[in-house]
């Protein structure tokens, strides 16, 4: 017995047309995935070694998709990191964080770091001095400090980003 095979040819534009169908729906996925992307900015933060609630801060921005980097410097260095950024000594905190053309000083809740790099204020970035009981990477049971995250400006000056209570 004897077995014929038959093939069907697609004539050439009906391939190349599928093709591009292809081509055009991967470029329409990538371009929803985007700004997702964009959300996992990249993050170096500086702080001293072994300091806990630094690295719970970190984890903080990791869970919210940021990737982290942590550079740990000695004090005198991390001090004049903070200076040489703008960061006055009377609104320093435990580390600084550079993102994208920002610094963001202490615990600051990735919902301001996410309305900074949206709103693009020119500024030198965020600050949270101290450390408040609370905030993200303090967290202590139920216990919360009311704090507010401020926009620190090129001029030094600074206004109220953000309040938590």
């Amino acid at each position: 017995m004897t077995t014929t095979t038959t093939t069907t040819r697609r004539p050439h534009g009906i391939a190349a047309t599928a093709g591009m169908k292809r081509i055009v729906h991967l470029l329409v996925l990538f371009a929803a995935l985007l700004p997702a992307a964009a959300m996992a900015a990249s993050v170096e933060m500086m702080t001293t070694s072994g300091c806990s609630c630094c690295h719970a801060w970190a984890r903080h921005l990791r869970a919210a998709g940021f990737e982290v980097t942590v550079k740990d410097l000695a004090m005198g260095q991390l001090m004049r990191a903070k200076l040489d950024a703008g960061v006055p000594a009377t609104l320093a905190a435990c580390h600084t964080a550079r993102i994208g053309e920002y610094i963001v000083e202490g615990h600051v809740p990735v919902r301001e770091i996410e309305r900074l790099l949206a709103e693009k204020p020119d500024a030198i970035g965020l600050v949270v001095p101290g450390m408040p009981i609370g905030s993200p990477g303090m967290e202590s049971g139920d216990r919360r400090e009311t704090y507010e995250v401020l926009l620190l400006k090129r001029d030094g000056k600074t206004e109220v980003f953000a309040r938590y209570e």
